[in-house]
């Protein structure tokens, strides 16, 4: 199942990736992406060009979870829940700041996913290092 994680957390600096790419170089025919979340645009745009300096180190930290996560590493899986956790604090900001309630929805998953890999963590102490 860390496999499966690790895939995740993988789409995860890819789509990062791709976000910094398109903030650094608009205009492009890549900007047609943006039709897909338009809210993460305008967020973007009204931060400005140094919004790719938030989006690098997600991407970073991203990869390096994969990575950890493909690995078995127990640094993987706490890196995992850190991300899941920064995320769930962001989702509850929306909620509170946004009155943006479809955030609940990521809250409960990055839940399930920080229970599933902190158990994981337990169960497979031996394993995984």
């Amino acid at each position: 199942m860390l496999k499966v994680f690790a895939a995740f957390f993988l789409f995860g600096a890819a789509m990062c990736a791709l976000t910094v790419v398109l903030l650094l170089f608009p205009g492009t025919a890549l900007d047609s992406l943006w039709r897909l979340n338009p809210d993460a645009h305008a967020s973007f745009q009204s931060i400005g060009k140094a919004a790719f300096l938030l989006m690098l180190p997600i991407g970073i930290a991203c990869g390096f979870a994969a990575i950890g996560l493909w690995r078995r590493k127990v640094w993987g899986i706490w890196l995992a829940i850190v991300i899941l956790s920064a995320n769930i604090a962001g989702d509850l900001l929306n909620v509170v700041a946004r009155r943006d309630y479809r955030a609940l929805i990521g809250i409960l998953l990055a839940g399930a996913m920080i229970y599933y890999l902190a158990r994981c963590r337990k169960a497979d102490s031996s394993s995984v290092r």
